[in-house]
């Protein structure tokens, strides 16, 4: 590569400091637009310009909230900035490409406790759960409840099985007042419905919303099959980069509901 090659666009995109904030954030949780003037504290109309470019650029997407369509959460793509970034750094040099993350490791305070959370606990999280015990190996103590728990999607049963060989038939839905006396290290909501019903208070430490759509749809299982795989592979990557935040870092110490 010739010593005048410009710089790789994800670094010109991250270099403005609004850009870099509202990356930070977004790397933490998804959010609506609201939440990131108020986090930022930069004019909306700002924050949307700059949210324009990152989603130019391939780094962050939107989605229209399923709670209120007048609202739409914005996330950053983990995967792709990954890519991204270690292309960035083989350009400078081959050497400087990004490694694998650490594994968490239990003797690291002891286990760590994460709550998942969605309306129905039927689908999204019974699947987050079960691969977030299978992706940290049995060392993360996963739960998940719903705030109108209803029988376990048989989708979410043969997604789990014939994408990672899991078995989940015999987890079963939960309210939230069955874990009301737990403390969790992290709670993650994942629709969002259930971000406004979760007993935890949002944006407090550990507390995290990743916007998915519902898979469960109504209409028949073969329909819906193929939305149950895009969601357990978005949850598979969603929870390998958790799992490299907690090995980075403290627990972030949710407080008891």
């Amino acid at each position: 590569m010739s010593a005048d090659t410009p710089p790789p666009a994800i670094l010109q995109l991250a270099a403005h400091p609004i850009r870099w904030r509202l990356l930070r954030e977004l790397a933490e949780s998804d959010r609506a637009v609201a939440e990131l003037t108020s986090l930022v504290g930069e004019p909306q109309n700002l924050i949307s310009y700059h949210l324009g470019k990152l989603r130019g650029g391939g780094l962050v997407s939107s989605r229209r909230s399923s709670a209120d369509r007048r609202d739409t959460f914005y996330g950053l793509d983990l995967a792709r900035v990954a890519d991204l970034l270690s292309a960035a750094c083989g350009a400078l040099h081959p050497g400087l490409r990004l490694s694998s993350p650490a594994r968490v490791d239990p003797s690291d305070g002891g286990p760590v406790r994460i709550l998942f959370v969605c309306t129905g606990n039927s689908a999204r999280s019974q699947m987050a759960e079960a691969l977030m015990r299978h992706l940290s190996g049995g060392v993360i103590a996963a739960v998940s409840a719903g705030s109108q728990p209803k029988a376990l999607h048989p989708n979410a049963v043969r997604v789990m099985r014939d994408m990672f060989g899991l078995d989940i038939s015999g987890q079963s839905p939960r309210h939230f007042d069955a874990i009301a006396d737990q403390a969790f290290d992290w709670v993650i909501s994942l629709c969002d419905r259930v971000r406004e019903a979760c007993p935890f208070p949002t944006g407090a430490p550990g507390v995290v919303h990743w916007s998915l759509a519902n898979p469960a749809t109504g209409e028949q299982d073969e329909i819906t099959y193929p939305v149950f795989q895009e969601t357990a592979a978005a949850l598979a990557t969603r929870i390998a980069f958790l799992l490299a935040r907690i090995a980075a870092g403290p627990k972030a110490g949710v407080q008891d509901a």
